[in-house]
């Protein structure tokens, strides 16, 4: 069964779909055969593997609403060993129709279980709010990596985050953990990235990837 990792940040912008494909396509290039699945409405990782949404006849939002098997929505991508199963803007709405719906929070794990035998791992791409949607990624998932850019206001809502992923822990999936947080955005140039870091490693200590990911357009 594949290990399931969500790529989690309640705050925009700090790095979460970078990661998610990048470290998707790296393990695929490992040989590892590896699933990138895009649960973000705006769907850029589905196009950062070079997909055009508009040409997409399913997306993940038939998957968790309509009940599609994840099987005919996943494809290919240029990647030898990168699957993706992909997004587009209809997901935007599904936050507020599975409020209506049964096992409402385990829509995404039931869909991966149908597959996690095919790959040795998952990555999932959350979009920032902490609605259904995540849930649904933290329900599936065993592990969270938590990109925190190193910039001002960085761990503004991070404690809201760690409290849905308590929450989860307790009432939907026991055995989710946080992995690795992951610094990312470091600017050589200033004190304020070095200070970031140091808060975060005293926060979250050994969690903390030794890897500095920099700003880099």
């Amino acid at each position: 069964m594949a290990s399931i990792f969500a790529v989690v940040n309640q705050k925009g912008g700090v790095g979460k779909t970078t990661t998610a494909v990048n470290v998707a396509a790296c393990l695929a290039a490992q040989d590892e055969r590896t699933l990138l699945v895009d649960i973000d409405p705006q769907g850029n990782a589905s196009s950062g593997v070079g997909v055009i949404k508009s040409e997409l006849k399913m997306c993940m939002y038939d998957v968790l609403i309509n009940e599609v098997p994840i099987e005919q929505v996943i494809i290919s991508t240029d990647t030898q060993g990168l699957d993706l199963a992909p997004a587009k803007l209809d997901l935007a709405g599904a936050d507020i129709e599975l409020m209506s719906t049964m096992s409402r929070e385990t829509k995404l794990k039931q869909a991966l279980e149908r597959v996690s035998g095919r790959y040795e791992f998952i990555l999932i791409d959350c979009p920032p709010p902490l609605g259904l949607l995540t849930v649904n990624v933290l329900t599936a998932a065993e592990y969270v990596i938590l990109p925190i850019q190193c910039e001002y206001y960085a761990l503004e809502g991070i404690s809201q985050l760690l409290k849905t992923v308590e929450l989860v822990n307790q009432h939907l999936n026991p055995s989710l953990e946080v992995a690795k947080v992951l610094l990312t955005m470091f600017d050589y140039r200033t004190n304020l990235s070095q200070q970031v870091v140091d808060e975060v490693r005293r926060f979250f200590g050994a969690r903390v990837s030794p890897v500095l990911v920099p700003r880099n357009v």
